[in-house]
């Protein structure tokens, strides 16, 4: 498995500080959060439009 790591010109390795990967990891969640929102609502408008109703 490969790390997260920034490999330079002169082969040195830098590893990203915690903070960053972290940050990473929260902006592609919440931008997947956020597509999965985007879908249901276009679905729930589409279903709307159709007629169905949940009551």
């Amino acid at each position: 498995m490969k790390k997260l790591i920034r490999e330079m010109d002169d082969n040195t390795v830098i590893k990203q500080p915690f903070w960053k990967r972290l940050g990473w990891l929260a902006m592609i969640w919440f931008g997947s959060v956020l597509a999965l929102f985007a879908v249901a609502s276009v679905f729930r408008l589409l279903m709307m439009a159709a007629g169905m109703r949940s009551h």
